[in-house]
């Protein structure tokens, strides 16, 4: 007896740090929160440096947040998004405690939402003596006076701390002006990356003086051309990325712009950039050959000249947005695949895109092609079931993210294709291609010979006792499997005829979005939608789905942190307080218009989806404001929620 008590009072030895470390790495994120709750040693690992990088910490500006900042002392560097700052007391002493604490580790600092005096700001920045990340977009308030840095004394001061800043962020300011634009970048004079998105700048004239830009000195409304050339062409030794997205740029200022001296672009983003023409791109290209990133999209004037342009003289191009430039055919895009370095394309909302010359680029033998990671075709309607079966065939070694939202015209043998070759995706998106079913999911080819389903009855697709043998887990090798090649007509129809791979082949998938897909029902959603690292699912508008379904995907997928369930009529509470207690990491919930949702809903979610963040119960009837109140109350971190009753407006939640 005393030889087994002896035994039982054997302390078991602790792990080494450096294992539970190396245990951990093995986790995600969100696993690895949770394994830090364990006890005192986990917590401690967690905290390794390796877990650390690009670790950003967002939170508004509270007396609760004074705590936190006081807390994370303790890092060797960390980054900070705090909003909602004001001129208040609060604000004042928060920002004090992030400079007293947090000074010379702070890396970067974003301050979204605020409206911030001068004075606060003044009393910080001298201290974020290791800033590389600086981003004041919207900060109206602290341009509106034009007095932001008007002193010469606060300039010394900012200049010391500020002269390692790399990337800038002046976005959406209504206020700047020359003057207040030249104070700020004299202090930070190793700029690599500059925003100027959405600001009101006059490239070729000053509306306010009535006289082209640049026969005037520094204005004090209003930024100019002359102005952004000049810093331009002071910091074109480090300066590699620049944002004019959403501004009035010229065909002519554009072109000002890339012929600055020794200027050597990597990343330029004019998105939105209504009055750009092809003879601006084409001049872009001959005076930035070295461009790695570009973004046109919704710059409506463009058409295939440009791309054409950019195919010739973008060599080293590796990430190219066209999206929403209407006018871009399918004239060019064979030239522009044959980029070897070409990794990002969006064709997003180019209307007149069918794939051929994409297929056709990829397949160009003798030559380099694109290695796409990521495609988007969200609303090219001239897509079909021919060109997505091509080109998963000739990108199943590199794609990663593949978009086919509003494809209308794609079916189910393009999903089996996807499942059959893209096993690598880890994005998926479906959104609104309505001829997608049971069938394309699960893999099987349909058939007339089949027997009942005892418990779904009449309801969905029946399938054959076999279906586990065709090909459900494992895809067949297909005929054409052994080098890609254009598909014809008879490779498609031979095709149709067998059982491709499930949905369930794409084990990798962490985002998955089949929104109105309405033909899908509870046959193959609980059946395929069974994905361990899944964090994001949208089944939002699929009318035939039920609480089994939410119940299967709950189970099988318990990483979700963002779930959209909006206009399911067949999910109830049953439904949810089924996945609830398996849905702990959850942080966005969509479930407007479900009328079958009550206030008993609302009651589970408080008890087991904890760490809520968006929560929408708009448009359901028997969802009542008071307990949606009492919700808010009771979540710590909730930040938005959309409860518009039928008929109503949003709530001021």
């Amino acid at each position: 007896m005393e030889d087994s008590d002896a035994e039982d009072n054997v302390e078991t030895p602790e792990l080494p740090v450096e294992i539970i470390v190396y245990i951990l790495s093995f986790l995600h994120a969100a696993d690895r929160k949770e394994a830090s709750l364990v006890c005192r040693s986990w917590y401690y690992a967690s905290q390794d440096l390796r877990f650390q990088k690009n670790a950003v910490f967002c939170f508004p500006a509270s007396a609760s947040s004074l705590e936190l900042v006081r807390s994370l002392s303790s890092k060797s560097r960390c980054s900070l998004v705090i909003s909602q700052l004001d001129g208040f007391s609060i604000s004042r002493s928060l920002l004090l405690e992030v400079g007293v604490c947090l000074g010379p580790k702070l890396e970067s600092l974003a301050l979204p939402g605020s409206s911030l005096t001068e004075a606060s700001l003044l009393s910080l920045l001298p201290r974020l003596t290791s800033l590389r990340r600086l981003d004041l977009r919207g900060l109206d308030s602290l341009f509106m006076s034009g007095a932001f840095l008007s002193r010469e004394e606060h300039r010394q001061q900012v200049r010391s701390a500020l002269c390692s800043l790399e990337e800038l962020d002046l976005s959406d300011l209504r206020y700047l002006s020359d003057l207040t634009f030249n104070r700020l970048t004299g202090c930070t004079p190793r700029l690599r990356r500059l925003s100027l998105s959405g600001c009101h700048i006059a490239f070729e004239f000053d509306p306010y003086r009535g006289c082209p830009v640049g026969a005037v000195q520094d204005s004090s409304a209003l930024l100019s051309l002359r102005n952004l050339r000049r810093l331009l062409a002071e910091q074109k030794s480090t300066l590699v990325a620049l944002d004019l997205s959403r501004t009035s740029i010229t065909p002519e200022s554009l072109r000002t712009i890339a012929q600055v001296p020794g200027l050597v672009l990597e990343e330029l983003l004019l998105q939105g950039c209504k009055e750009l023409s092809d003879y601006s791109v084409e001049v872009l290209v001959k005076h930035q050959p070295g461009l790695h990133t570009l973004d046109i999209s919704g710059c409506t004037e463009l058409t295939s000249r440009s791309v054409e342009a950019i195919a010739r003289g973008l060599k080293s191009l590796t990430h190219l947005f066209l999206s929403r430039d209407w006018r871009i055919t399918e004239k060019g895009l064979a030239d522009l695949l044959s980029v070897s370095s070409l990794r990002t394309l969006d064709l997003s909302e180019c209307l007149h895109i069918n794939g051929t010359e994409i297929v056709k680029g990829l397949k160009a033998s003798g030559t380099a092609r694109a290695r796409l990671e990521a495609l988007n075709l969200k609303s090219c309607t001239y897509i079909q079931d021919l060109a997505v079966f091509s080109l998963t065939q000739l990108l199943a070694d590199s794609l990663r993210e593949l978009d086919l939202t509003s494809c209308l015209n794609v079916t189910d043998v393009s999903v089996r294709a996807v499942a059959t070759y893209l096993q690598k995706l880890v994005v998926l998106r479906l959104a609104w291609c309505k001829e997608v079913t049971d069938w394309g999911l699960l893999g099987m080819v349909h058939t007339d010979e089949c027997e009942p389903d005892e418990e779904l009855g009449d309801k969905g697709p029946k399938f054959t006792r076999t279906f586990g043998n065709m090909g459900f887990f494992k895809p067949p090798r297909m005929p054409f499997e052994e080098r890609p090649k254009l598909v014809t007509q008879t490779d498609l129809e031979q095709f149709q005829q067998q059982a491709g791979a499930s949905l369930l082949a794409l084990a990798r998938l962490q985002e998955l979005d089949l929104t109105g897909c309405a033909k899908l029902t509870d046959s193959s959603i609980t059946q395929v939608v069974r994905f361990p690292d899944l964090r994001r699912l949208s089944l939002s508008m699929l009318p035939e789905i039920s609480d089994a379904s939410l119940a299967t995907v709950a189970w099988r997928c318990r990483g979700l942190t963002s779930l959209a369930l909006s206009h399911c009529p067949g999910v109830s509470d049953r439904g949810v307080a089924q996945a609830a207690q398996h849905l702990q990491r959850l942080q966005h919930l969509y479930l407007s218009g479900c009328d079958n949702i009550t206030d008993r809903c609302l009651f589970v979610l408080v008890q087991h989806c904890r760490r809520l963040k968006t929560l929408d119960v708009s448009r359901c009837k028997n969802i009542s404001p008071t307990t949606v109140d009492l919700l808010q109350s009771q979540l710590p971190f909730l930040e938005s929620v959309h409860c518009r009753p039928v008929n109503g407006t949003d709530l001021p939640l």
